[in-house]
């Protein structure tokens, strides 16, 4: 893993691959941290208003404490400039300076409409003005004259004074004309003024801002775009507020307009002293690649960059993102996306919504952020397997696999280590510490989950189970210190929360509803060990084998198997035994049997191989027409040769037959038969090692079919002698006396057919005498 992380070259991100509960996350955890220490903090990264194309944000990384430093200066500069100017707006100065103009303009255009009303009045005419327009009127003797008046004048007279009116009228256009100039260059001249009220005020306020980040480019760009949109939008911030339906509208366009001077810091990476490391429990698409956001206005739905969410991966930029992969793959279009920005090395903030197609609402389309991380993903092996063998993009992106054993070798320095382990989880969770017998009864625990006494299981989570519950019995009895017998009542207790099946299956033994027999002799018949498994638990349980032979050439016939309740191990098994049977009989003579193998009273799929020994047994058993001893059960697969290979399981079948015996009374000749090379693999209960010692229970461990043999049956198994045959009253010989029998009685059919044949008429005869008898 330190490998992996130390290579920063694209597509070296791990894979770490276990078990759930071996600490694969915490040591991520600590590796990471321990390799971000090393490492400053990445840059913050923020969001601004793109004045030149508003619908593409643009990004801008910066080092980390500028941006947040940057977002403050920036809000508090937009702040001062806008109260600054409109205190400079209701100041006297620029008040007289406008004032001035205006009167100005007051001045000129009353001169204008003195002169022209002094024109007028040269050509017997007066103005008349009112607030909609400016309108000539002839005068007789001084008095405007009116209309009816005006039509009762000689026509001569109307004509003159129509020609003098059109004359008038052509002064009015002129300094109507000459008016309108004139107002147009105050209000020019009004701008103006406000315009440089406005670069006075603002100068110094971003002249601040542009000397204190002067060394980064994207800033300056960006204080110069707001310093021009301020300039040229400044009347917004500063028109009077008005009590009218309006108003709010107008308040709106006010907060909008303030939003693109914002600064969006979607990173902040201030408080950081070094590289970050992040861990996503929940890798929604929102969660992990951040998203935008929506405003309900006037129930329309609105966004800007202000809206742009940051994600894990944001938040990870520059250092490293620790995920679960079967959370990753869960949610839908998340490993898709999480692959594309470390192909691409970019971080693309998008909704899930619009990508699918799904959502036609407008929105951003954010510039996107250079991605620099390392990723690692926590998983067991299956999903590696699958994702390396269907996925090529997954096998150029995550070049290291870290694996996570499930066990490790059982030393004094492990054994140091578990004490430690206890010991922190006391600490951390508050929990009474152990006493030394209670830590060594947690490490023989740890040796029983791995199911092997050299090993310690690393399965830390059901540990961490054991050392919490018997904290919990420590302050029942009001213990200063956790003890052995609290740690006992902790396994004994999780062991009887889930034993209830096995609890069900034991009273139907006791009841004889299922038939198992534990004392006496029988032929062609033994108890086999299975094992089941329910969530966390596993039990064993004794099964009833069967074998019956008879003469033929069917062979060797599984009755499971016709019935498509065998699997394939346990049929591969089965059929082991005819190359055994073959190999060891069949040497100068052919196999002639015809035998049956069945479970009795078992209804459900049998699989696995650890039956195949406890079966032959029960064949030899039935050739040999020994009986063999019923206390005795045997576990273990067989190979061709007869040598007895290790099985699973080997402790709670070892247990789950004890128990049995002991509800129908142990006698001292009951036992199991167990391959010798699971010995290591014995970590058995406290209840049972005591009937052992007491020798009233057994454990047998053999390393081939010949020494199962004289412990179920009390015979030799028997040697093959120089002469090819097998020594005398052994178990072999018995067997191989059979076959022999079997088989020239099959040549003698074969040599003599009539004698069948007739042999056949008679019986038919007979079959029918008796019918009609």
């Amino acid at each position: 893993m330190s490998l992996g992380v130390d290579i920063k070259k694209q597509g070296y991100n791990v894979y770490l691959a276990g078990a759930m509960g071996t600490g694969k996350t915490t040591l991520a955890w600590e590796i990471l941290e321990d390799k971000a220490k090393k490492e400053s903090p990445p840059p913050d990264c923020c969001y601004v208003h793109n004045f030149k194309n508003p619908d593409c944000p643009q990004a801008i990384l910066l080092p980390a404490g500028v941006g947040s430093s940057f977002k403050k200066d920036l809000e508090a500069g937009i702040d001062r400039a806008i109260k600054t100017l409109l205190k400079s707006f209701e100041s006297e100065e620029y008040e007289y300076e406008k004032n001035a103009l205006l009167s100005f303009f007051v001045d000129e255009t009353n001169r204008m409409y003195m002169q022209l009303d002094e024109e007028a009045h040269s050509y017997g005419f007066t103005i008349s003005r009112n607030q909609n327009s400016i309108n000539s009127v002839p005068l007789q003797n001084g008095e405007p004259l009116s209309q009816e008046e005006f039509m009762s004048l000689p026509e001569e007279e109307r004509i003159e004074i129509m020609k003098k009116s059109a004359i008038i009228q052509e002064k009015l256009n002129q300094a109507f004309r000459h008016f309108k100039e004139l107002e147009k260059s105050i209000k020019v001249k009004v701008k103006k003024l406000e315009n440089e009220t406005v670069r006075a005020v603002m100068a110094p306020i971003f002249a601040d801002l542009f000397e204190k980040y002067r060394l980064f480019k994207d800033l300056v760009e960006q204080i110069e775009a707001i310093q021009e949109d301020l300039l040229a939008n400044y009347e917004a911030f500063v028109q009077p507020e008005e009590n009218s339906p309006l108003s709010l509208f107008r308040r709106i366009e006010q907060r909008n307009s303030l939003r693109r001077y914002q600064v969006n810091l979607i990173v902040d990476n201030s408080e950081l002293k070094h590289a970050p490391v992040i861990f996503e429990s929940n890798p929604t698409y929102a969660n992990l690649f951040g998203q935008i956001e929506y405003e309900g206005e006037f129930g329309i739905l609105a966004t800007d960059f202000s809206k742009i969410k940051a994600g894990a991966i944001h938040r990870a930029n520059g250092g490293y993102l620790i995920l679960r992969v079967y959370d990753v793959v869960k949610n839908y279009y998340v490993w898709d996306a999480l692959k594309r920005s470390l192909i691409n090395q970019e971080i693309v903030v998008e909704n899930l919504s619009r990508m699918l197609g799904i959502s036609n609402t407008e929105t951003l389309q954010p510039q996107p952020i250079p991605a620099k991380l390392k990723v690692v993903l926590i998983g067991e092996p299956l999903y590696y397997y699958l994702l390396y063998n269907w996925d090529e993009e997954f096998r150029r992106l995550f070049r290291i696999r870290a694996d996570f054993d499930i066990e490790v070798e059982k030393s004094r320095k492990r054994i140091r280590e578990y004490a430690r382990f206890i010991s922190s989880i006391c600490r951390q969770e508050g929990l009474k510490h152990f006493d030394p017998q209670a830590v060594a009864a947690v490490v023989d625990y740890a040796s029983r989950l791995a199911e092997d006494q050299n090993k310690i299981s690393t399965m830390l989570n059901k540990v961490v189970e054991i050392v919490i519950e018997a904290d919990c019995w420590a302050n029942y009895a009001r213990a200063e210190l956790v003890g052995l017998a609290h740690v006992k009542k902790a396994i004994m207790e999780k062991k009887y929360r889930s034993s209830l099946l096995e609890n069900k299956i034991q009273d139907m033994m006791a009841e004889e509803s299922l038939i198992i027999n534990v004392q006496g002799k029988r032929v062609g018949e033994l108890n086999g060990l299975a094992v089941y498994e329910i969530g966390d638990y596993s039990f064993g349980k004794p099964v009833r084998i069967t074998a019956k032979t008879f003469m033929g050439e069917k062979g060797l016939v599984n009755i499971e198997r016709e019935i498509r309740m065998s699997g394939n191990i346990h049929s591969k098994g089965v059929l082991t035994l005819s190359g055994y049977l073959g190999a060891q009989y069949a040497r100068e003579k052919p196999l002639t049997l015809s035998a049956s193998l069945t479970f009795e009273q078992s209804y459900q799929g049998i699989e696995g191989d650890s039956a195949s020994s406890a079966e032959l047994f029960a064949l030899l058993s039935s050739l040999a027409d020994l009986p063999i001893k019923q206390g005795i059960a045997v576990t273990g697969s067989v190979n061709q040769n007869g040598e007895i290979q290790p099985v699973g399981g080997i402790n709670q079948k070892i247990e789950g037959f004890f128990r049995i015996c002991q509800m129908k009374g142990l006698d001292g000749e009951q036992g199991v038969i167990i391959p010798r090379k699971n010995l290591s693999q014995l970590m058995l209960e406290e209840e049972l090692l005591e009937a052992v010692k007491k020798r009233q229970f057994s454990i047998w461990a053999i390393e081939d079919i010949d020494e199962g043999l004289e412990i179920l049956t009390g015979k030799p198994a028997g040697k093959r002698e120089e002469n090819g045959r097998f020594s005398p009253d052994s178990v072999h010989a018995l067997v191989d006396q059979r076959l022999k029998e079997w088989s020239s009685k099959k040549r003698r059919d074969i040599a003599f057919p009539d004698r069948v044949i007739n042999a056949d008429r008679h019986r038919q005869k007979s079959k029918r005498r008796k019918s009609y008898g």
